[in-house]
């Protein structure tokens, strides 16, 4: 009997990359990575500029002429902070977030479109911003030193209502959720739910073409309200069934294994230590702005200055928070291959994302930058696991399933 050989089988799947896609996925990665200093200096500046121009400060002073409203200020300078600092950044936004996209070939969302999403979000990160602003300056001020700590509480409950009201009320207003028509796509993840006990119900296919040519699924919500979404593009770019399933599979373990529940975990923790700093570093940052008119941490006008500070932070708390989300990631991908043992499927899959992320990464340059193993990693490991565990019976192979038969492509 012929020993599989793993490794010789990752290099065959990293072989089906061309040198020329190879090349640009590299590109546009490691300009990626410099992304993160830009938007850093970006935030300063913008920082710098609100500070300067003495808004909030006179909202402020206006407000409280006559007695102090510390709510009203907070929300009022909330959202001027955030509405200003929108339009400060859209020409960076729009470099960053669509340019650069289209210029390498992962979104034909016109410039329009792309506006119009923008201005959406906006409106709905003001209003839940807003009043995230109000109370984290309601707490700065009732327990003092010790804000940091409920600080990160309310970011841990911030975090909670978007995963429930996200897929309900929000993510709809972006693209269309339409629940897998019936087809082999549909048994195929109706008996992966079942065998998972994941709700069969929850699955769902969207327009994600409207916005980016990335092949991409995912799980969001949490409770009653999670659900696996899986972007048109898995089937325009021709997924087969065991792509479906390996892909789905991954998708299930977050569900299943409760990573959401674990991240804001985690994410409470960084908060903590985040405003912790952030409350020792105010005072160097405020200087260092001429903030000459804004008062302590728990002035509302000093917002700009707790954003840069937070920013800073963000940055180098950078391989701290890859290295837990990449945790997960390795841990949905065992689940897609305990349960759906498709090892093969899961690799195609992944060869696909390499159009957007560099398959062969350093391990520093993994460690620092990669909130996913690198696909090269992944393939390593689904091919490890081929090598102990032979494919399912029933795993149909890797036969193309057409989209146009596979599914019903949501509507624009």
């Amino acid at each position: 009997m012929t020993t599989f050989d793993s490794a010789a089988a990752t290099a065959q799947w990293m072989a089906t990359l061309s040198p020329e896609d190879t090349a640009r996925a590299v590109a546009y990665t490691q300009g990626g990575h410099w992304l993160l200093l830009w938007g850093v200096l970006v935030s300063i500046a913008v920082a710098w500029v609100i500070i300067r121009t003495g808004w909030l400060s006179a909202i402020r002073d206006r407000l409280e002429r006559r007695r102090p409203r510390p709510k009203l200020v907070s929300l009022v300078v909330g959202v001027v902070y955030l509405l200003t600092s929108f339009v400060l950044t859209l020409p960076w936004a729009i470099y960053q977030n669509w340019w650069r996209e289209k210029a390498y070939g992962l979104t034909e969302q016109p410039l329009t479109g792309w506006l119009t999403e923008a201005l959406m979000g906006t409106a709905i990160s003001t209003v839940f911003g807003g009043l995230l602003i109000v109370a984290l300056y309601f707490l700065i001020r009732r327990t003092g030193r010790a804000w940091w700590i409920w600080g990160g509480g309310l970011a841990g409950v911030a975090v909670v209502f978007m995963l429930l009201v996200a897929p309900i009320f929000i993510e709809p207003l972006f693209n269309t959720y339409t629940p897998a028509p019936d087809g082999p796509v549909r048994d195929a993840v109706v008996e992966l739910a079942h065998k998972t006990g994941t709700p069969d119900d929850k699955i769902f296919i969207y327009d994600g073409s409207k916005q980016s040519d990335r092949y991409t699924a995912n799980v969001s919500g949490l409770f009653g309200s999670a659900r696996v979404a899986m972007s048109d593009v898995m089937f325009t770019k021709g997924a087969d069934l065991a792509e479906v399933r390996g892909v789905v599979g991954h998708e299930m373990g977050h569900y299943v294994h409760m990573h959401s529940l674990w991240l804001t975990g985690a994410m409470i923790i960084l908060s903590m230590v985040s405003f912790f700093l952030a409350d020792r570093l105010y005072p160097v940052a405020r200087r260092l702005l001429g903030a000459n008119r804004v008062g302590d941490i728990s002035d509302p006008a000093g917002l700009p200055v707790l954003a840069a500070v937070l920013a800073v932070l963000g940055v180098l708390a950078t391989p701290v928070t890859n290295t837990l989300i990449r945790t997960i990631e390795e841990d949905a991908d065992h689940f897609s291959l305990i349960h759906a043992n498709e090892p093969d499927g899961l690799s195609k899959a992944l060869i696909k994302t390499a159009e957007y992320r560099a398959p062969s990464p350093s391990a520093v340059e993994e460690f620092i930058f990669y909130d996913h193993p690198s696909v090269e990693n992944r393939v390593r490991r689904a091919m490890e696991w081929k090598a102990a565990h032979p494919p399912a019976a029933s795993t149909p192979g890797l036969e193309s399933v057409p989209a146009t038969e596979a599914v019903t492509t949501p509507a624009s």
